[in-house]
This record gives C-alpha cells, structure tokens and sequence, in this order.
C-alpha cells in the first residue's frame, strides 16, 4: 500500500459490471459474492457490482454483495430511467456505502443514432435521473457515456445541471477507446479546471481499443481526475478497460511521476487476477503486465546472469509485492550456463563446470524440440550426461562415460 498523501486516487472497480458482461466472463451470482469479497480485500475504493435492470440474477447479486461488504463502496449502474434508478437503489439498499450510478449518452452520435433525441432532452433525462437517485442515496455518480466524443460547450452544461442536482462524482469515459494521452490531458484540463467543483470527484473511465486504456487513465489523473474506472486483468467489453494492477503498480513504481496514494493492498493484486481466471475460465495472455505468466519469469541468459547477480537489472518490482511467489528462471534454448547451474543446485545435484558444459549443450538440443525444460526433463539431461541423481551422491553412480553433447537425448 503506498503511503498517504493529499492527492488519493480512488480506485472505482468495474470487473463485476463492465468486466462480466463482457463475452465469455459471465459469473453466476455466489461467484460475484467471492469475487467481490477478494476486491474488497484487494483495498477497491468501490466496487461495481451490475446492474440490476439488466436481470433478476444482476439484481440480486448486486443485493447479495451490499449486504455482504463491510468497508468498500457498491455500486449499481443504472440509465437514468425511472424504473433503472428504482431498482438499482433496491439492490443497494443493505450496503453500508451504497453509490448509485447514472449514465446517459451525450455525443451527438449516441443521441442521434442510438437515442434517437435532441440534446435537450437529453440535458433533462440527466439532471432526471441524478435528481430521482438522489431521494435514495447520497453519494450518487454521473457518466457521460462517450464522453470524449460529445460537443465540449453540451458537455460542460450537462456536468453543470447534474452537479446542481446533487452529481457527487463525475465520470468522463472514454467509452470506445478513440483517445489518446495528449488529448485526454487536454480534456481533463479543460473540465477539472473549468469547474473544480468543492465535494466533486471528476472520474476516468477509458477502454482499450487502441491498447491506450492505461496510459489515458494515467494522463486523467495527471490533469485532475482523481477516480480511475478500471478491471481485474483488464477485462471488460470488446478490447477490455483500463487494468486495475498496471495503474496500481505504475504509481507504486514511478511515484516521482505519479505522485498519487490509493488504498490498495499490491500483495492481493495476483491473488485476486488468479481468482478471476478461476471463476471464469478465462486466462490472461502470458505476458500480460503484472499478472501474466511471463511477467517475472526470464529465459534469456544474459538476463538469467544478471537476476543472479542483481535482480533489480531486469525487475523494476518484485514479484512478491503483487502477491506473486518469486521470479522463474525458465530453463530452455536461450537460458545460460548459470540459469543451469542454479537450477541443478536448487535440485540437490551439484555440478563442477566440466557438468554444467554437458548439461547445458543437451538441454539446448532438446529445447530446440520440447521449448521450454521442466525439472523432470533436466534431472534426466543430469542423469545421463553427468551420472548424477537427485537424492544420491555421485560417487554411488558409474560414471557416464563420454558422449556427444546433445545425442540420444
């Protein structure tokens, strides 16, 4: 956990609502109930979870976890529709911190194709909605879907009305993932300044179509957003949302560029990433930043010799610190003679360097056909070219006698 200062980021999770309904992500209701009792251990500011319109299982689930969670916000979404806002407010209505959440559309392109009304009506759908979840919450949360999109002059009437109507955040998304950092820093600029409003938190909430998610949501904060929308793993509609471990660790890593405290726990991040592949099914990609497979682990074998030598040449964190057990020196045709050592040291079989030579070359030649060397595959390389078994001293075997490196392996 970093420690405090005065410019806290919240952190706003969305895994349970814009992160399910993504395909393939769906989770049944008791899965929600885990998932959201890890994020609250993670240290989410608030946490997301549906939107109860949608269905009776959104509905219940959002219920089920407001009831259940003792420290973190929740929230449920809702358009601002009388019958959305109704409900939502009934899921909500065990939590301790309840948020209700209100979105419209405010891009011409949503109004007039998706829609279908003038602005107009869609200034007083807004200050509608945020003025009816009002009567049942006080913390309430306004979105201008596609809001990079919208008409900044319309936009900048529309936060107005809802913050007089009692809007106490103020989300401005970059719902289709069109924007980049420069432009977001501008954008942020432009509304934070123009009504730093007392007792309201502007929020970002970008997605990742161009692979920007991140850096935009980094760049809002920069510019005076002080909520980040974001997922577990990132996932999230199409590209995914900004992901919640790289923002976390990008300031915990460079906080002399991003001076920002947030109250999670960067120990829970891997356990929560692994607990969310474990209820859906779905595996993050193997270099994927942070949670990944191959995010700690090191082939190379100038690599491996300098993570022997120093770790912090080649890790600019700990893996340990994400909750991750350790760095894997991964033994295959790239690996270095060290990488061989230490790993037969680690197996209980010690080689002079004449051995680890033979290893080495042997494991080379069948990493060019198996990819990657597991212990099993190196304790038999060590077998058969050195006479060594784990477990029984050297002296006890015949000797190997000599053989091509690399043949009958």
């Amino acid at each position: 956990m970093q420690t405090a200062s005065s410019d806290r980021v919240r952190i706003f999770d969305t895994t349970l609502r814009d992160g399910e309904q993504a395909p393939g992500f769906s989770l049944t209701v008791d899965q929600k109930l885990l998932m959201a009792r890890q994020l609250e251990q993670l240290g989410a500011d608030i946490i997301e979870a549906g939107f109860p319109i949608a269905s009776d299982a959104d509905a219940e689930a959002v219920r089920l976890v407001s009831s259940t969670l003792k420290t973190a916000s929740v929230a449920a979404l809702a358009r601002c529709a009388a019958d959305d806002i109704d409900k939502a407010a009934w899921a909500l209505q065990p939590a301790v911190r309840p948020r209700l959440h209100v979105f419209i559309a405010t891009s011409d392109l949503h109004l007039e194709k998706k829609l279908r009304i003038s602005r107009a009506e869609c200034l007083e759908a807004a200050v509608r909605g945020v003025a009816r979840a009002r009567r049942y919450v006080d913390d309430v949360q306004f979105s201008a879907e596609d809001a990079i999109r919208s008409d900044r002059a319309f936009l900048g009437e529309v936060i107005d009305a809802v913050i007089d109507a009692g809007a106490t955040t103020i989300n401005l998304p970059d719902t289709v993932g069109y924007s980049t950092p420069d432009e977001i820093a501008d954008f942020f600029n432009h509304f934070v300044t123009r009504r730093p409003a007392n007792g309201v938190t502007y929020s970002t909430h970008c997605h990742d179509d161009l692979g920007l998610a991140v850096a935009n949501s980094l760049t809002a904060v920069t510019a005076g957003a002080r909520q980040v929308e974001c997922t577990i793993n990132g996932i999230g509609e199409r590209a995914g949302n900004a992901s919640l471990e790289e923002i976390i660790m990008a300031m915990s890593v460079r906080p002399d560029r991003l001076p920002y405290s947030n109250g999670v726990d960067t120990r829970q991040i891997y356990p929560s990433s692994k607990l969310l592949t474990q209820l859906t099914g779905e595996a993050v990609q193997a270099n994927k930043a942070i949670v990944g497979r191959n995010a700690f682990a090191h082939e190379a074998g100038i690599h491996q010799d300098g993570m022997l030598k120093d770790r912090r040449t080649y890790e600019i964190m700990r893996p340990e610190d994400v909750g991750v057990p350790g760095a894997t020196l991964v033994l295959g045709k790239h690996s270095g003679r060290h990488a061989v050592a230490r790993r037969a040291d680690q197996l209980g079989l010690k080689l002079d360097r004449r051995q680890v030579d033979r290893v080495y070359l042997a494991m080379v030649a069948r990493a060019d056909r198996i990819k990657t060397i597991d212990d099993d595959t190196l304790t038999a390389l060590i077998e058969q070219e050195c006479g060594l078994r784990a477990g029984v001293a050297a002296e006890a075997l015949p000797a190997a006698g000599a053989r091509g490196y690399g043949h009958g392996v």
